[in-house]
């Protein structure tokens, strides 16, 4: 470790303090299965010049969706930006600002995330809304965990299709817990209300229920929560925002943690991130809420001042009244969001939820009229469908992505249970390219 700058003394007075006899005493904490024990292979260093060209040869090999036609989703989507949203969040006070640790000094910052936790609150129906999470899967996580803090139970169900790779971070987050997952299996692409009703039980915390689903199939979400909540289990709802300019909201549909991923509201896809978590409650449960909420007060003179309200970070109160050690939000994405709904407003959101629908539905009709492709599922569907082809979908998608079209999303590298194309259609695509790929698909 010659990048230390300690001397072979003093780190032998620090082991000796801390009572450690040497270095690899010092690391046997860290699972044998996990270390290396081998010298890591590093390559030639690179000149600076050497390091520059090779980084724009990798980012050569990039795409975006302003090159080509995008039919993917799976929880990040090609929807249309409007081109205010990074004038106004690439201001430098917005860029460059930290909330510090007397945040009374950022008011713009916090008042931000109060407009930001509004507005969010009034998309989905819920008494509060914290200043978002890094993303929904560990939104997800988090609500996971905050439901087993407060039922004290320990098991959670997962009704119907969940988007696997939040399910992989809810492992993470609580795998070395004591809290158990079980996954009840979808019957034709949505959840049984019998198998859910079968699978609740006294040691239940929480029913997790993704709407629309993975497969972006309607779910009959009030059944699986009033199921919930009749076995004394919270209601946890993963959302699509964008679907709730058209959808009953979850609090409508009586759920009582409402988590979500927000890159569909103006964050671009940017290659899997940052994205934004949002994360939802009832009153309730609002001290039990991870991350930051920011509130609006007045001060001695009368005027209003925006203050963070809630930290349930351990750093910040005792660690045995923490819920959670999550350190920040993605403020800067959040602030995208809070601007992007602010240009559009309710109607804008309706029409853009209305345009994916009707688009994804005049494509499924399209594409069922080729021989060997068929709808997966028959059940009701927002801007997203499976689809089964009869080339294998890997083999689709390379062939059309030559041409400029990326048809979607071979299900099995997510799920290796399931086989078919998961097309996703937003409110950009026009007739033209939805026609286009009709045909493309047609050639093949």
């Amino acid at each position: 470790m010659s990048f230390v700058p300690h001397t072979d003394a003093e780190q032998q007075e620090m082991l000796r303090l801390i009572g450690v006899s040497d270095i690899e005493e010092l690391l046997s904490t860290i699972p044998e299965s996990v270390r290396l024990r081998k010298p890591l292979h590093l390559p030639q260093a690179l000149s600076e010049f050497e390091v520059l060209r090779e980084l724009e040869a990798l980012s050569a090999q990039n795409a975006s969706v302003d090159q080509v036609i995008s039919f993917q989703g799976a929880g990040a989507y090609d929807h249309f930006i409007p081109s205010a949203i990074s004038s106004i969040i690439s201001r430098s006070e917005f860029t460059t600002a930290y909330t510090p640790y007397q945040p009374e000094v950022s008011q713009g910052t916090l008042q931000s995330m109060y407009e930001y936790q509004s507005m969010i609150c009034e998309l989905t129906g819920m008494d509060v809304a914290n200043a978002s999470m890094y993303d929904c899967g560990s939104a997800l996580a988090e609500a996971c965990l905050m439901a087993a803090g407060d039922t004290g139970r320990d098991e959670i169900l997962i009704a119907g299709k969940v988007h696997p790779l939040y399910l992989e971070i809810v492992r993470t987050y609580t795998h070395g817990q004591g809290i158990q997952m079980r996954v009840i299996q979808h019957r034709d692409g949505a959840s049984s209300i019998a198998d859910v009703d079968s699978a609740l039980s006294e040691n239940t915390a929480a029913v997790i229920i993704q709407q629309p689903n993975f497969f972006g199939i309607i779910e009959d979400a009030e059944q699986i929560v009033k199921r919930a909540h009749d076995a004394g289990a919270l209601a946890i709802m993963v959302i699509d925002p964008i679907s709730l300019g058209i959808m009953k909201s979850p609090g409508e549909q009586g759920a009582d943690v409402v988590v979500g991923e927000g890159q569909g509201l103006g964050i671009p896809l940017s290659m899997g991130g940052p994205y934004l978590g949002i994360f939802a409650v009832r009153e309730a449960l609002i001290r039990k809420m991870p991350g930051r909420m920011a509130g609006m007060t007045v001060d001695v003179e009368g005027n209003r001042g925006f203050v963070m309200a809630l930290q349930t970070r351990e750093q910040h109160i005792r660690r045995e009244k923490a819920t959670s050690n999550i350190c920040t939000n993605e403020g800067l994405m959040m602030l995208a969001a809070t601007v992007y709904l602010s240009l559009i407003g309710p109607e804008g959101l309706k029409e853009v939820a209305t345009l994916s629908l009707q688009k994804s539905h005049y494509l499924a009709d399209r594409i069922t009229t080729i021989r060997g492709f068929q709808l997966k599922y028959q059940e009701p569907f927002f801007k997203e469908f499976l689809v089964d082809t009869p080339l294998p979908a890997t083999e689709i998608i390379y062939r059309l992505s030559q041409k400029g079209v990326l048809p979607g999303i071979d299900i099995s590298s997510l799920d290796p249970e399931e086989t078919g194309l998961l097309i996703a259609v937003t409110e950009k695509r026009t007739r033209a390219e939805l026609d286009r790929f009709v045909e493309l698909l047609r050639a093949l």
